[in-house]
């Protein structure tokens, strides 16, 4: 199986209440390519950088199983950037500078070698560029999970109603579900998206887990508690990662299985939380996840005597 990914590949600068960052990768395609290689290969990666971008990340991705013909290097240009300060509940952020350089026009092209792509997730983007994509496949994916957040409520309602009634899971956090359902239960939240065209929703809540919703049907997995959580930046994307990578490595998108994958997400964005940017994610073993994985299993499984 493959995985088609679509979403920024950028520089970011970070501040937190336990360290700062210069100039370091970001972008949500980079965080979800790189989670999503530890199980599924190959991912192809829809981007656009600038010539400022490094050469050696890109060949480091290729190392990684991540197909990057995709990428378009716009060579006179510069690169996404974006800059944040969070707060010390980690759950709330200034943004201090966006850039949007080459991704201002980014007009995405899909090669005809990712024509075919089984599993497509379409990372944080404007929904008329997530839109584009799926009008440019050929043949549409057995499966297609799209991010969105409350800036593209504000600024592209329509457009993002257009894009949302042609995928089959929406993966959001409650914030920008309450927004979008006008509804403050979550349960009738799901309710009010579900008519909007996904049908699959998982509403993420941070340190308290994640909310899985198909039809009558709610699945409820929990988040790891972690000691110390140094940046939150790309957990998110690396929580799409996980799942969907593991969908495509299993090739089973059925309502089961898809609560097995939330567990694979929810684990690669505990690892995403404990270092600056994409740097635990690049040094993850196999062996890493599978130990999180039973982690995870062991926090939420209890057994009743009869």
């Amino acid at each position: 199986m493959s995985l088609l990914v679509v979403g920024s590949v950028a520089f970011d600068a970070i501040e937190t209440p336990f360290g700062k960052t210069d100039k370091i990768i970001g972008g949500a395609g980079t965080y979800i390519a790189y989670a999503s290689s530890f199980f599924v290969q190959p991912v192809n990666l829809v981007s656009v950088v600038g010539g400022d971008f490094p050469k050696e990340t890109i060949a480091e991705m290729n190392r990684r199983g991540i197909n990057t013909e995709g990428l378009q290097i716009k060579e006179n240009e510069k690169s996404f950037f974006w800059s944040g300060k969070y707060h010390m509940d980690l759950n709330t952020r200034d943004t201090l500078v966006t850039e949007l350089n080459v991704l201002e026009n980014f007009d995405p092209i899909i090669p005809d070698s990712y024509q075919g792509s089984d599993f497509l997730m379409l990372g944080n983007l404007a929904p008329a560029v997530q839109h584009t994509v799926l009008k440019r496949m050929k043949q549409r994916p057995k499966f297609v999970a799209l991010d969105t957040m409350n800036f593209w409520m504000d600024i592209a309602w329509n457009d993002l109603m257009e894009v949302l009634k042609e995928v089959d899971l929406l993966v959001l956090n409650d914030e920008e579900a309450r927004q979008l359902s006008k509804e403050h239960s979550l349960v009738k939240a799901y309710k009010k998206i579900s008519a909007m065209g996904p049908k699959y929703v998982i509403i993420k809540k941070g340190e308290h887990g994640a909310l899985l919703f198909h039809q009558d049907q709610v699945f409820s997995a929990p988040a790891l508690p972690l000691e110390e959580v140094f940046d939150p930046t790309g957990a998110g994307d690396t929580f799409a990662a996980g799942l969907m990578g593991y969908l495509a490595s299993t090739n089973d998108i059925s309502f089961d299985n898809l609560k097995r994958a939330v567990y694979f997400g929810s684990a690669m964005a505990s690892f995403c939380v404990e270092k600056f940017g994409t740097e635990r994610l690049r040094e993850l073993t196999q062996t890493d996840i599978q130990e999180r994985i039973a982690q995870f299993l062991e926090l939420s499984t209890v057994k009743i005597p009869s």
